[in-house]
């Protein structure tokens, strides 16, 4: 890889480059090790060294439509050529055609976006929305879950990242559904859905329903484990809200637009929400955007009520045209169709092999292009793999060319929707080979 005038670019140069200058997140900065990547396309990324590897992690899940796909490049420069920023107060033809489109691909109940920067303004946005359209204050989410890191969204976060970030108020969380590690003692999907719905009646009943606007659940659970939910559970949800008139927001940031198989992941459930969340996916984080799907009940409330809310690139332009550009192309390739063939035909079935094969697997779990691995030490007693033998198996995986998003003691396995069956047989190759020398 050359820079400037033609001199090579070595992995060491950019490594001490960012090393001196860049501050990372969720990170004590003294010990970082970044892995260096210099280009990519499809589902590979190479190094300035020329090292390659096939992407299993979607980069924070959000890859959907692959790397450097042609459209959505020439989308992005044909805009820049054209008007590359504008106010959100002006109404601009891409803006509205990327929100169209989204419109377009959601329950026929939904009408408007706002669009925001990334997925946890997203979510802020939407507990704002839910507390004015009520006139209550109080958001109920999961322990296991992750909504993002601006000041509302990182509280309503269940994992240990709210802890040294609770400066909001009105958040209050409850257990969801997850069989494997049941909170409520369940044999199965039933009776784990019954007792989870039964769990959140009461929270319900004791934080009060009127001071209560909303619960915010992401559709499936990604990064506290692919939690695919029961039959029956979202529904269940569902009709809790509406008994006390409390909103049912959706976070769909990483689960939608194709990672499970669909546009969105709720339709495989048999429930519409009030809001979605959604980011990632909608234009594989090509240019960070975000937003929020306002269902018509809610965005009729706001056309005679102030909306206190706005981003200076609410809708840019760039963002806007990597929206339209991937959703189309998306459309063309028939990719959600694709990541439901493989995922079912392939992937599904070949992590179930490994399961089979290596007692270190305690549980696989997923659909679409959504799964996860979770990694245990005793299996009877299901003890999660300790976080060494964790780091040796994510640094094996890598030194093979696989790139793993690995979280606690699970390898979430969720490659972009374009993964050819060759991709994913090598893919399996590697996780077989590394779960045999390391787990």
């Amino acid at each position: 890889m050359t820079h400037g005038s033609e001199t090579p670019v070595t992995n060491q140069q950019v490594w001490q480059l960012d090393r001196e200058y860049v501050f990372h997140s969720w990170s004590v900065q003294g010990g970082l090790d970044p892995l260096v990547i210099a280009g990519g396309s499809g589902c590979t990324l190479f190094d300035h060294d020329g090292k390659h590897y096939l992407d299993f992690s979607s980069q924070l899940v959000n890859t959907n439509i692959g790397h450097q796909h042609p459209a959505v490049v020439a989308a992005i420069q044909q805009q820049a050529a054209t008007l590359a920023t504008i106010a959100p107060a002006t109404a601009n033809l891409t803006r509205g055609e990327a929100a169209k489109r989204i419109v377009a691909r959601a329950p026929a109940r939904f009408n408007k976006v706002f669009f925001t920067n990334a997925g946890a303004d997203a979510n802020e946005n939407a507990m704002r929305m839910a507390r004015i359209y009520t006139g209550r204050s109080k958001i109920l989410s999961a322990y296991r879950s992750y909504h993002g890191n601006t000041g509302g969204a990182i509280v309503a976060t269940g994992d240990f990242r709210r802890l040294p970030n609770e400066y909001a108020q009105g958040h209050v969380h409850f257990f969801n559904p997850y069989l494997y590690r049941s909170e409520f003692g369940a044999r199965d999907e039933a009776e784990e859905c019954a007792r989870a719905l039964h769990h959140l009646r009461r929270t319900i009943e004791c934080e009060g329903p009127h001071t209560i606007a909303a619960i915010l659940l992401e559709t499936v659970p990604g990064t506290a484990g692919v939690l695919v939910p029961p039959p029956g559970y979202l529904p269940g949800v569902r009709a809790l809200c509406d008994e006390f008139g409390i909103l049912l927001i959706l976070d769909e940031v990483m689960a939608g637009f194709g990672r499970c198989g669909s546009w969105f992941a709720f339709e495989q459930f048999g429930v519409e929400p009030d809001l979605i969340t959604f980011a990632k996916g909608v234009n594989s984080g090509y240019v960070p955007a975000g937003g929020v799907l306002i269902s018509a009940p809610v965005s009729a409330y706001f056309e005679d009520h102030y909306f206190p809310g706005g981003l200076t690139y609410s809708g840019h332009p760039l963002a806007m045209a990597a929206i339209v550009a991937t959703l189309d192309a998306m459309t063309e390739e028939q990719m959600v169709e694709q990541a439901t063939r493989t995922g079912r035909e392939l992937l599904g079935p070949g992590l179930r092999q490994l399961a089979q094969k290596h007692e270190v697997i305690g549980e696989v779990r997923g659909l679409g292009l959504f799964w996860a691995l979770e990694l245990v030490s005793d299996r009877a007693r299901r003890t999660p793999l300790p976080a060494d033998r964790m780091g040796q198996i994510k640094r094996a995986l890598i030194e093979r060319g696989l790139l793993p998003f690995v979280v606690d003691n699970r390898i979430h396995v969720v490659p972009p929707c374009v993964v050819s069956a060759a991709e994913v047989e090598t893919g399996l190759t590697i996780l077989d080979q590394v779960l045999a020398l390391h787990a």
